[in-house]
């Protein structure tokens, strides 16, 4: 199950049967300064894999912040979920929060990437 709000994307699911996992993962983010990137987004991610609480937070730039997914896909691997996880059943809602974080940062198709992010 999942749920989206401007700078907010909750996702839930539970175990369905024993040795299953679980998850309740929130994710809010923001526009902030950094001082040598520039306008950049803030990712707070909490909540609990298969009940271990986690809290931790990333910043990407403006022109990487579209790498959201991959990179909590890592946190949440890093805590616990199973690299074979799918959050397919999500879709809407990550779509949803990807045309969000284009509007915040004001991001136009086209803009470029620096080449120093893709090392």
């Amino acid at each position: 199950m999942a749920s989206f709000d401007p700078g907010h994307l909750h996702i839930r699911r539970a175990p369905l049967q024993p040795g299953d996992f679980g998850y309740d993962i929130t994710i809010d983010y923001q526009v902030v300064q950094d001082p040598k990137e520039g306008k950049s987004m803030q990712f707070d991610m909490h909540g609990q894999i298969n009940g271990k609480d986690f809290k931790e937070s990333f910043t990407l730039p403006k022109d990487m912040a579209f790498d959201f997914a991959r990179v909590g896909f890592k946190i949440a691997v890093k805590n616990g979920m199973p690299k074979s996880a799918t959050i397919w059943s999500m879709h809407k809602e990550y779509d949803e929060m990807f045309e969000d974080v284009r509007k915040q940062l004001g991001h136009e198709l086209g803009d470029p990437v620096k080449p120093e992010h893709l090392e």
